[in-house]
C-alpha cells in the first residue's frame, strides 16, 4: 500500500470514529438529561406555577343541559285525520331539527327574553385569581351610541346600591337594584336597571352593550345541540356560562321557545288547509246540488226508470273507481311537497292513477251498449256519488282540522329540563397542571439538546490525541451546582468529590505523562477561550500541590481583568516597582505552604510588562523558594500574553471545554503555541458530561465574566466563571 492511500484509509478510520463519537444513543441521551435534572425540574416547576396561574384565572364555567323528543313519525292527531293528515304530518328529520333550535327565529327571542345583550363584566385581576368576583345582572341597558364603545364602568356602593362611572371617569348616576335609573350624556340618555347584584362595595364592573346580531352570534356558537344515537330522534342541547342559574334559564328559555314556535307552525299550517278547505266547501256544495237537481228533473221528465242489476254494478264500480282516483290524486299531491315529478315515489302514484284512468274509460265504453236512458240515468248517478264523497271528505277534514288547530299539538317535547349544577365544568385544573407541566417538561428536553447541538464540538479524548498528538492529563466533570467560584479551593473543601479525584489525577499525569528526568516546576495553565474553567483548574491544581506537602506560588497573570479577591495589590504592582514581592503575596490560611499572588488593579500595558524582563526575572526569583509555580494566563485564542509566558515555563496545560471547540480551532491554537515554544504540552478536558465507560455523571460550573467584546468563532459568552 503507498504513502498515499495509507493516509487516506487512515484519514477515513477518524472520520468514522468522530461520526461514532458524536452518536448519541439512548443511554446517554438519558444520562444527559439526567445530568441537566435540576435544570429539567427547574423547568417543570415553572410549568406547573404557570398551569396553576392560568387554571385560576380562568372563570368557572358550568354546562346545564336539556333533552327534546322529536316525533320524525308523525304525532296522533295526524293520523286521526287519515288521508289528509298525509298532506300536513310531514316527517323532519333531526338534523332539520337542530338546525331550527340554532336559527334566529328561536336564538334572537332568547336573547331578548333572557337579556344577552347587556353584559356586566366584573374586573380586578386579584378578585379574578382569587376567584372573589362580584355578580351583576342587567335587565335592561341603553347606553348613548356616541360612546358606545367607551369605557362604562359600574362600581357597587353598598349591598343594594351601586353608581355608573362614564368614560371621562365621572359618576354620571347612582341607583338602587330594580329601579330603572336615567342620566343625560351627549345628548343622549343612559338607562339601567339591574335585577341582582351579589358585590362587595368597590367592586367594579364593565358595562356594555352587543347588537343582537353579535349576541346571536356568540349564543350560536357557544351553544351545543347533537342527536343522541342515529335515528332517535332525541336532541340533547348543552350550553356553559359562567353562572349556574343563568346557563339552566338560557337552556330553558331555548326549549320552550322551540317547542312553542314548533306548536305554532303546525297549528299555522292547519289553520291555512282549514281556511282553504272552507273556501272550497260552498262551490263543491252547489255543484253537488246541481248534479242532485239535474238528475231529479230528469227523472221526472221520462218517468222512473228501473235500472237493471248490470247497470247497477257498473255504477257503484265507477264510483269505487273515482273513489281511489281521488285519494290517489291527495297522495300525489302530499309527495309533490316532498319530492320532484321525477321522483319514484311520484311516478309510482302516477301510475297507478292512469291504470285506474283506463278502467274507468273502459266501464264508460262498455256503459255505451246500455240502453240510452239507463245510460243517462247512470251518468248523472255516477255525478251525484262523485260530488256527494267530495263534499263529505271535505267535511270530515275541515272537522278535524279544527280539532288540530284547537289542541295545538307539535311534534316536540321536552323530556328533561336544564337544572343547575353546583360543581363547574371548567376549567379541568389538574389537566391544566399537567398538560402545562408536560408541554414545559418537553420544552425543557428540547431546550438541553438544543445547548447542546450549539455546542457540537469535540468530545473524544481518543479523538483529540490522535489528530494533536498531545495528551489528554484529565477529564474534570461538570458539578451540579453551577454557583461555583473561580477563586474557590474545591480540593480543600469537598476532597472526596470526584472532581478532586480528577484535579488530583492531573499532579499523576504530570509525572508520568512527561519526562521524569526533568524537573517540572514551573506550570502554566491556559484556556482555548473564556469561560472553559481554566482559572477554576490552575487554582486547585496549585492547591492539591500543596495538600501533598509541597511549597506552592499561585500566579494570576490574567492582568487585563485586574482582579484582587484576596489582597488590592498583586503582579502588576511587583512588575511595574511599585511594591514588592512580599507585600503582595497572600498567605492562604487553611493550606500550608500555599501562597498567592493575584493579577493586581492595574489593566494597563499588561502585555509589555510580560515581554520585559521583569516577569522572567521574578519567575527565575522564584523558583528556588517554592516546589511549584502554577500561572494562570488569559486565552490564547484572544490575547498573545500566554504565548509570552510559555517560554519560561517547564510545561503548558491547555484547558478545553467540553464539546465546544472545534479539532480545527484546537489544532490552530496549539500551532500557535508551538511557534513560542517547544517546551511539553499537554491538555484538560473540563466540564465532562456522561459518557458510556465513565464513572460520573455530573459536573460543575463556576462564575467567571470576561471584559473582552467578544469570541470570535470559538465560542460565546456564558453565565458561568471560568
Amino acid at each position: 500500500m503507498s504513502e498515499k492511500e495509507e493516509k487516506q484509509v487512515i484519514g477515513q478510520v477518524a472520520t468514522q470514529a468522530s461520526q461514532a463519537n458524536d452518536t448519541i444513543t439512548l443511554l446517554e441521551a438519558i444520562m444527559i438529561l439526567w445530568g441537566k435534572k435540576f435544570t429539567l425540574l427547574m423547568f417543570v416547576l415553572c410549568g406547573a406555577a404557570i398551569g396553576f396561574a392560568i387554571s385560576n384565572w380562568l372563570r368557572p364555567q358550568f354546562t346545564s343541559d336539556v333533552l327534546l323528543q322529536i316525533d320524525v313519525k308523525g304525532n296522533k292527531a295526524g293520523k286521526a285525520m287519515g288521508d289528509m293528515g298525509a298532506l300536513l304530518d310531514v316527517a323532519s328529520p333531526a338534523d332539520a331539527e337542530i338546525e331550527l333550535i340554532k336559527s334566529r327565529m328561536v336564538l334572537n327571542y332568547v336573547v331578548n327574553a333572557e337579556h344577552l345583550c347587556f353584559k356586566a363584566t366584573p374586573v380586578g385581576a386579584g378578585d379574578r385569581f382569587f376567584h372573589r368576583e362580584g355578580r351583576m345582572d342587567l335587565d335592561s341597558l341603553y347606553i348613548p351610541e356616541i360612546a358606545r364603545e367607551e369605557k362604562w364602568m359600574a362600581r357597587a356602593i353598598a349591598l343594594d346600591s351601586f353608581e355608573v362611572i362614564s368614560p371621562d371617569e365621572q359618576v354620571l348616576l347612582t341607583a338602587k337594584i330594580g329601579e330603572l335609573a336615567r342620566a343625560g350624556y351627549g345628548g343622549d340618555t343612559l338607562d339601567i336597571r339591574v335585577s341582582k347584584m351579589l358585590a362587595l362595595p368597590g367592586q367594579m364592573f364593565r358595562l356594555s352593550q352587543d347588537s343582537e346580531l353579535r349576541t346571536i352570534a356568540d349564543l350560536k356558537k357557544a351553544l351545543k345541540v347533537s342527536e343522541k344515537g342515529k335515528q332517535t330522534g332525541i336532541i340533547e342541547a348543552s350550553y356553559n356560562h359562567h353562572y349556574s342559574d343563568r346557563a339552566a334559564s338560557i337552556l330553558n328559555t331555548i326549549a320552550r321557545t322551540y317547542l312553542r314556535q314548533n306548536v305554532e307552525m303546525r297549528s299555522a299550517e292547519a289553520a291555512k288547509t282549514l281556511e282553504f278547505l272552507e273556501k272550497q266547501l260552498p262551490g263543491v256544495k252547489a255543484k253537488l246540488d246541481s248534479v242532485e237537481k239535474v238528475l231529479a228533473d230528469y227523472r221526472f221528465s221520462i218517468g222512473s226508470v228501473d235500472m237493471t242489476g248490470e247497470t247497477q254494478a257498473h255504477l257503484h264500480k265507477e264510483s269505487d273507481l273515482q273513489k281511489q282516483l281521488l285519494e290517489l290524486e291527495q297522495q300525489r299531491q302530499a309527495a309533490t311537497r316532498l319530492f320532484k315529478e321525477e321522483h319514484p315515489n311520484v311516478q309510482t302514484i302516477v301510475k297507478q292513477q292512469n291504470k285506474l284512468r283506463a278502467e274507468i274509460a273502459k266501464l264508460k265504453k262498455n256503459a255505451e251498449k246500455m240502453p240510452l236512458t239507463q245510460q243517462e240515468v247512470a251518468r248523472l248517478k255516477e255525478d251525484v256519488a262523485v260530488n256527494s264523497e267530495i263534499y263529505t271528505n271535505m267535511l270530515n277534514n275541515v272537522q278535524q282540522l279544527r280539532i288540530v288547530r284547537a289542541g295545538e299539538v307539535g311534534n316536540v317535547r321536552i323530556v328533561d329540563f336544564a337544572q343547575m349544577d353546583s360543581i363547574p365544568s371548567k376549567p379541568k385544573k389538574i389537566n391544566i397542571i399537567i398538560c402545562s407541566v408536560a408541554a414545559f417538561l418537553m420544552l425543557g428536553i428540547l431546550w438541553v439538546f438544543l445547548m447542546r447541538m450549539m455546542r457540537n464540538g469535540v468530545r473524544s479524548v481518543t479523538e483529540i490525541e490522535r489528530e494533536t498528538n498531545v495528551s489528554v492529563l484529565a477529564r474534570v466533570p461538570e458539578h451540579p451546582n453551577k454557583l461555583r467560584s473561580k477563586a474557590q479551593i474545591f480540593v480543600q473543601q469537598n476532597p472526596e468529590d470526584t472532581i478532586s479525584e480528577s484535579i488530583r489525577s492531573i499532579l499523576t499525569a504530570i509525572d508520568f505523562s512527561f519526562n521524569v528526568n526533568k524537573e517540572h516546576q514551573v506550570i502554566m495553565v491556559a484556556g482555548l477561550v473564556p469561560h472553559v474553567g481554566k482559572s477554576f483548574v490552575s487554582l486547585n491544581l496549585a492547591a492539591s500541590f500543596a495538600l501533598v506537602g509541597k511549597k506552592v506560588l499561585y500566579i494570576d497573570a490574567d492582568m487585563r481583568k485586574a482582579s484582587c479577591r484576596f489582597t488590592h495589590i498583586g503582579l502588576t504592582d511587583v512588575l511595574m516597582g511599585k511594591r514588592s514581592f512580599e507585600e503582595c503575596v497572600y498567605r492562604k490560611s487553611g493550606i500550608k505552604d500555599f501562597d498567592i499572588l493575584e493579577s493586581g488593579k492595574f489593566k494597563l500595558a499588561a502585555f509589555e510588562l510580560l515581554r520585559g524582563e521583569s516577569f522572567k526575572n521574578l519567575i527565575d526569583e522564584m523558583r528556588p523558594k517554592y516546589d511549584k509555580i502554577i500561572i494562570d494566563t488569559p486565552p490564547t485564542s484572544l490575547l498573545a500574553d500566554a504565548y509570552m509566558i510559555a517560554p519560561l515555563v517547564d510545561i503548558n496545560l491547555i484547558v478545553l471545554h467540553y464539546g465546544l471547540h472545534s479539532m480545527d480551532a484546537i489544532k490552530e491554537s496549539l500551532q500557535n503555541l508551538n511557534r513560542y515554544t517547544d517546551k511539553p504540552k499537554a491538555f484538560i478536558l473540563n466540564h465532562c458530561e456522561h459518557r458510556t465507560g465513565y464513572g460520573y455523571g455530573y459536573g460543575y460550573g463556576y462564575g467567571y465574566g470576561y471584559g473582552y467584546g467578544h469570541y470570535g468563532s470559538y465560542g460565546k459568552k456564558s453565565k458561568k466563571d471560568e
